[in-house]
């Protein structure tokens, strides 16, 4: 069965990356399933701990001040 370009392109893609790492890594890599969208927002989040109390907080702010709002134009 033929190889579609696709699938060709792919396999070339890998081995190129393959043979950059040390092997040690290549396997690692290999190896571990990639991490859930949840771990790497968590890890986002650890890294760039000011700028994510920065939007909590500016979330916070604004969701107060729009139940405020509403509350002082609905009495």
């Amino acid at each position: 069965m033929e190889n579609s370009p696709d699938t060709t392109k792919t396999a070339e893609a890998q081995s190129t990356e393959a043979t950059t790492m040390p092997p040690h890594v290549a396997n690692e890599v290999a190896n571990e399933p990639r991490p859930s969208y949840v771990k790497l927002a968590m890890r986002n989040m650890v890294k760039k701990r000011g700028t994510s109390l920065k939007h909590f907080a500016l979330t916070t702010i604004g969701l107060l001040s729009l139940l405020v709002g509403l509350a002082y134009i609905t009495r």
